[in-house]
């Protein structure tokens, strides 16, 4: 058994013992292919994300955990940080910050936390971090708001 697959059985066993309410989902999509996952994150109760259901795409490569995952939403979402048409996510610890002490569950709860703390400077979302950084709150929240209604609303 190689180093990622035994890293990865490792994972899904701490995921299994320590379930996070705030990530209802994370595991394999398939028991053939330890590679690919699919995670669900919630968005959280005192957020503008509140009542959303978010699917990710993880990818796993094959020289994790040196290097890190390919994390993109599958779900729609208005976030500077993420890309609208495509789901790519801009956060620092998926790409220079990623050290192996992070875990597929670790780098989900850090999006968790980027959905409420934002980084309007380094956006991939131009109108989502104009409107932060133009100081008009109301209509951040709105237009989040309008796109949780529209993709990401738990049934």
């Amino acid at each position: 058994m190689d180093t990622v697959t035994k890293r990865l059985i490792k994972e899904i066993k701490n995921i299994q013992n320590s379930p996070n309410e705030q990530i209802p989902e994370l595991h394999p999509i398939s028991d053939d292919d330890l590679l690919e996952w699919k995670a669900v994150i919630l968005g959280q109760e005192d957020s503008y994300y509140k009542g959303g259901r978010f699917e990710l795409a993880i990818s796993v490569p094959k020289t994790y955990p040196i290097q890190p995952p390919k994390i993109r939403f599958v779900t729609k979402i208005c976030h500077p940080n993420v890309h609208f048409k495509t789901g790519e996510i801009c956060l620092d610890l998926l790409k220079t910050e990623w050290s192996p002490a992070w875990t597929l569950q670790s780098a989900c709860m850090a999006i968790c936390v980027l959905l409420t703390q934002p980084e309007p400077s380094s956006p991939l979302n131009c109108d989502a971090a104009n409107l932060l950084r133009c100081g008009d709150e109301l209509g951040y929240k709105s237009l989040i708001q309008m796109y949780v209604n529209m993709y990401a609303k738990q049934q």
